[in-house]
């Protein structure tokens, strides 16, 4: 749902003239040095782009789900690295306190999180527990006042950089499964909390993981997300299924840019006597990206409008998902192919992409969990059907 077209032009020509004029030229910089410049960051926060899913009266731009996806599609026209510095508190770090959090606590943290000011992250994977969260074996054992917490969490975007982390951890260790799981605001300036090394990656560099280590970590009750335990694994739900079309917007964005790199080169390079762009097996990869692109595009704008509706989407979220990120690797693919041998050397940019959207199909749950979830979904309305 757009509320004001124009402010909404405004802000994508906003983020057009930044993309093109600010991280597409820093994007060899980023590959090299595997840091995003201080100085683009601020201007992220200046943008507002750190809250563009907190309300106005937190600070933030407070744009409706397809809003959001408009501009990440114009966001992401570049190295997904660049996004991912805000992904995390955009999504799902900042979404379970504005969807299950009490008024106090999205007082206190909302608009730091807005201006960013503080950088959020997403603690749910553990060593032991990925697409399982419901298995996840951090505890959280009330003290008095407090919760210790004791556990790993493994490959938390973002977290070297956070400033608090939304926590998923068990309450009750006798209920197994999702039950026992709680959710928490916790500050990373907390006695016993400790950073491991970054993460190596196959890609994204510029975009930082590591595992968050928790050693008799005191958390005050009143960090208790909502005050109620035993919510956490609802609220992981909630925040996972707005994310999941966020992450299938940046599949879309990252898309559009692989395939118009990949256009520009067959138009220029010449074989036999003519551009590559005549020959009609190259036209078949470039028409079956152009066509699954737009596929993906008005799957994930749909799914947006529908949320806006206050429906529930949690089949056409993983549907999005599931589609737009494999469709990300499959235009990726055929990208390398068009280039030939130049699509595998890093002078051309496209390799680096290739290994960059690898992670889309891993990342906010598998594409394997998403098929379980869609199906699961089928089955369950078909049975309520009948």
């Amino acid at each position: 749902m757009i509320r004001d077209p124009e402010t909404l032009e405004a802000l994508l020509d906003s983020v057009r003239r930044f993309v093109r004029e600010r991280l597409v030229p820093a994007e060899n910089e980023v590959a090299e040095t595997d840091e995003i410049p201080e100085a683009i960051v601020q201007e992220m926060r200046d943008m507002g782009l750190f809250g563009l899913t907190i309300p106005e009266q937190f600070g933030g731009l407070g744009l409706t789900m397809e809003e959001e996806v408009r501009v990440l599609l114009e966001l992401c026209q570049t190295s997904p690295a660049f996004r991912s510095v805000i992904g995390s508190t955009v999504g799902i770090g900042s979404q379970g306190i504005l969807m299950d959090g009490t008024p106090e606590q999205q007082a206190a943290w909302l608009p730091r999180l807005a201006t960013g000011e503080v950088i959020a992250s997403f603690a749910l994977t553990e060593p032991e527990a990925g697409s399982d969260a419901a298995s996840l074996r951090t505890t959280a054992i009330r003290e008095g006042d407090d919760y210790v917490v004791n556990g790993t969490k493994r490959f938390i975007t973002n977290a070297p950089h956070a400033g608090m982390l939304t926590l998923m951890a068990r309450t009750d260790p006798a209920v197994k499964g999702a039950a026992g799981v709680s959710a928490f605001i916790v500050d990373t300036k907390t006695p016993g909390i400790s950073f491991g090394k970054n993460d190596r990656k196959m890609g994204q560099r510029g975009a930082h993981t590591c595992d968050v280590h928790f050693d008799r970590v005191r958390v005050p009750a009143a960090n208790l997300i909502g005050l109620k335990e035993g919510q956490g694994f609802k609220t992981a739900m909630k925040t996972l299924d707005k994310g999941r079309i966020h992450i299938a917007a940046v599949a879309v964005g990252v898309a559009q840019r692989i395939l118009r790199d990949a256009l520009a080169y067959a138009l220029e390079r010449k074989q036999f006597g003519k551009p590559i762009c005549e020959f009609e097996l190259v036209q078949a990869m470039l028409a079956d990206s152009q066509a699954e692109i737009y596929a993906s595009e008005c799957m994930v704008i749909d799914a947006a409008r529908r949320r806006d509706d206050g429906k529930n989407v949690s089949t056409e979220a993983s549907c999005c998902k599931m589609f737009a990120t494999e469709m990300c690797g499959r235009v990726a693919d055929r990208a390398v192919q068009i280039l030939g041998g130049s699509g595998y050397m890093a002078d051309y940019g496209i390799e680096r992409f290739y290994r960059d959207v690898r992670v889309f199909r891993l990342y906010e749950g598998t594409t394997q969990i998403q098929q379980l979830i869609i199906a699961r979904n089928m089955v369950r309305a078909a049975r309520r059907a009948a």
